[in-house]
């Protein structure tokens, strides 16, 4: 099935009809997790049988989907993929609620990614309340902003501008929106003191997009997690509460991302989402290993309530004393639901549990299935709602002892995602098609939850705020900074400061580096004109309070990189694979770069050389310029170590396309996804050799687009033809220029020399 790709209204009516309903707060089920965010909704007279075709099914949408719709003001919005190959796009879906008609439809390609098996749409959009505005992150980290009539309105390349790695399950979850911020987490590896991989928060301004904070508050992660935030009070601050890659039930502050606390869970990633009981406990569950057990998984409840002391940085590290109750329980991706002071559970075994939130006993339970992966219950009407993993959906009538099955239907395809309600309609999205369950009677608008919000104290200014706190510039280019002053509590105390600004080099920099850029009058930061690459922070003081901007320097097309200007200064210890080397860390604002790359003198040059210390780097993915560049040319010159049964590949990244020799196979291969886009052609290429590779991207006017690729030996001469052109019929518009290498099981190096970087001519 192709989708009609429908342009958004733009006339002045349409215009004025989205003020108006700006106006007054848009009504929905507008988070997957519901207004109360346990799962639950108030709505009553929901449907008890479903007849496919029939009774009780309103319509039904054909498009694959891993997670869940939300509704908004009569509108439907889902996430879904089409297409196979090369071909095969995730869509953002609006749909009439009444009749399942498709109102607008965007596009999203994969690039440069891990994921497999189709394992797209893991995750579901989330609609503010005030504008009306659609949030969504792809599955490889586009985070987009979209009005109610589908116009861009901001979007930023997750993995290019801030880092984020992807991973073979796919799983991308939901964003939360508190006030102006909208908050989504991924692991990611950036630059400086966030170049360590690590589960990272993410706030960004809900209408312009800037970054407002980011946040670090667990440990080296495992595996990547979906757990969407649950938002509470607690001391006089707001607070997010999420499960991580890390294995950790965090804490953060959500004015400011200062992590409060953090409890170690599991040894692997925590992907279930949260329960808030009570403002006083959180209750999760997991399926990875224990820390101090040999079982496997666990449901528990831990007291919330720890926070740093003052003058102390977070997050504090609970202990198992924290604790209230634990159940030898596992799930690994379903979200339980909370109902008054119970929770529902589906297992991994398909037993669907019920548990006394206060006390952890476990007070029945109801076989459905052998087995139950990602898909969460609803509970509304006194019901649960539960779509399984084989495409069963089931409608359970809750008892004090368990439950009576009302109705079974089995869906064509099977369910990974939560069914949502709104306004009597149900809606199930399977990995064939969304349904719309519910009956056509009249019935009383249902009702908004309403957010009870304590009373909020403000104290005096301890420290500034600035936004965005991360920025990116060309040379000559400038950006203007906002900075407010904050109390100890994160609430904003002085919206507009003018603090002094001076260059600052944290005390646990390795790199001692400054950026090529200064500040004007009015908190304006202004790269030099004639700068090199660089990057570094400025702390902006008045008084007493202080804050921090990073910046990373990268220049505009054309650009040249031979790393002649570095100094090798630094020396592998003894500890390490290659003790005694001396070489220079690669260029700061790179990003992927730092610890898998190194620069050292060969053959009286400096080159650019893959290291092999540590397994988990042996592929570098590093980003050396813009997200938005576009419509240009990448040369490098490459060399392989190895012998005759083992090389390692090299290559460039050219608008989200991978351009590699591959040793092993002796190719030239052009790929982006490898189940998406893989086309290669025979290049005989020899170890110990240099050869040059040259590519570029041509994009045609209906959006297609070919991309090119030649190599040969670096001391001969250019072929006059290209040595493989690819098309794409959906080309990639934009990307990053990057650097690409691969040495399995870190046994041989690959080199980099003379990149250049120039417009297409």
């Amino acid at each position: 099935m192709q989708f009609p790709h429908l342009k958004p209204l733009v006339a002045c009516t349409a215009f004025l009809l989205v003020l108006s309903m700006q106006a007054a707060s848009v009504k929905g089920w507008l988070h997957w997790r519901g207004p109360h965010q346990n799962g639950t909704s108030d709505e009553i007279n929901l449907i008890e049988d479903i007849e496919l075709g029939g009774k009780n099914h309103l319509w039904s949408f054909e498009m694959p989907g891993r997670g869940e719709a939300v509704i908004a003001d009569g509108r439907v919005y889902a996430w879904g993929y089409e297409g196979t190959g090369p071909d095969l796009r995730e869509y953002l879906t609006c749909l009439e609620e009444s009749t399942g008609k498709v109102i607008w439809q965007y596009g999203f390609n994969d690039f440069l990614s891990d994921t497999v098996y189709n394992r797209y749409t893991v995750g579901a959009v989330t609609v503010d309340e005030e504008t009306g505005n659609v949030y969504l992150m792809s599955t490889v980290g586009e985070m987009t902003c979209f009005d109610r009539d589908g116009k861009l309105l901001w979007q930023h390349s997750m993995m290019e501008r801030f880092g984020m790695l992807t991973f073979p399950n796919g799983r991308r979850g939901a964003a939360v929106i508190d006030g102006d911020l909208v908050i989504h987490h991924c692991i990611t590896s950036y630059w400086g003191a966030q170049g360590p991989a690590r589960d990272r928060f993410f706030a960004f301004n809900k209408r312009t997009g800037d970054l407002v904070w980011s946040s670090t508050p667990g440990t080296p992660p495992k595996d990547s997690s979906f757990s969407s935030p649950v938002l509470g009070y607690y001391n006089n601050k707001r607070v997010l509460y999420a499960g991580t890659g890390c294995g950790n039930l965090v804490a953060v502050n959500t004015r400011t991302g200062d992590p409060l606390w953090r409890y170690h869970f599991s040894y692997g990633g925590v992907n279930s989402s949260l329960l808030l009981h009570d403002n006083n406990k959180i209750i999760a569950i997991h399926g990875k290993e224990n820390l101090d057990s040999s079982e496997v998984g666990r449901m528990a409840a831990v007291k919330i309530g720890a926070e740093p002391l003052k003058g102390e940085s977070g997050p504090v590290v609970l202990t198992k004393e924290q604790e209230l109750w634990r159940l030898p329980h596992v799930m690994f991706t379903s979200s339980p639901v909370l109902v008054e002071d119970k929770v529902y559970q589906v297992t991994h075994t398909g037993e669907l549990i019920c548990v006394d939130a206060n006390s952890g006993k476990e007070l029945w339970h109801h076989k459905l299935e052998n087995g139950q992966l990602h898909a969460s219950p609803l509970y509304a009407d006194g019901k649960l709602y539960v779509p399984m993993g084989n495409g069963n959906f089931y409608i359970l009538r809750l008892k004090n002892d368990g439950v009576d099955v009302l109705d079974k239907v089995k869906l064509a395809g099977g369910c990974l995602g939560a069914p949502t309600v709104w306004n009597g309609k149900i809606y199930v999205h399977s990995m064939e098609k969304l349904y719309c369950f519910g009956n056509t009677e009249k019935r009383a608008k249902p009702v908004m939850a309403k957010t009870i919000k304590p009373k909020i104290s403000k104290g005096e200014v301890v420290k500034l705020q600035v936004v965005p706190p991360d920025v990116l510039l060309a040379p000559g280019d400038n950006a203007r900074v906002r900075v407010t002053g904050l109390d100890k509590d994160g609430w904003v105390v002085d919206r507009r400061v003018r603090p002094d600004w001076d260059s600052f080099i944290p005390p646990t920099a390795k790199v001692k580096s400054k950026a090529d850029a200064s500040f004007t009058r009015g908190n304006r930061i202004r790269a030099d004109k004639e700068g090199s690459t660089s990057a570094g922070a400025f702390k902006g003081t008045d008084g007493d309070a202080s804050g921090i901007l990073r910046a990373r320097i990268l220049p505009g097309l054309p650009f040249k990189e031979d790393f002649e200007s570095f100094t090798i200064n630094e020396t592998y210890p003894s500890s390490h694979r290659e003790a005694g080397v001396n070489y220079a860390y690669p260029p700061l604002p790179w990003i992927g770069a730092r610890f898998k790359w190194d620069i050292r003198d060969m053959e009286s040059n400096k080159v650019l050389v893959k290291t092999l210390d540590n397994v988990l780097f042996q592929r570098a993915t590093s980003f050396i310029g813009h997200p938005d560049s576009s419509n240009y040319t990448l040369e490098v010159d490459v060399m392989t170590d190895g012998n005759r049964r083992m090389k390692s590949n090299v290559g460039v990244i050219n608008q989200r396309y991978v351009i590699a020799l591959i040793g092993n196979w002796q190719e030239l291969e052009i790929s982006s996804n490898h189940d998406r886009i893989k086309v290669s052609v025979p290049f005989k290429w020899s170890t110990k050799k240099w050869y040059r590779i040259k590519s570029r991207v041509d994009i045609d006017g209906d959006g297609s687009g070919v991309v090119r690729a030649k190599a040969w030996p670096r001391d001969e001469a250019e072929p006059e033809k290209w040595t493989l052109e690819v098309p794409h019929k959906v080309a990639h518009p934009k990307g990053a220029p990057g650097l690409y290498g691969f040495s399995p099981q870190t046994r041989y190096s690959v080199y980099v020399d003379n990149v250049s970087v120039y417009p297409n001519e």
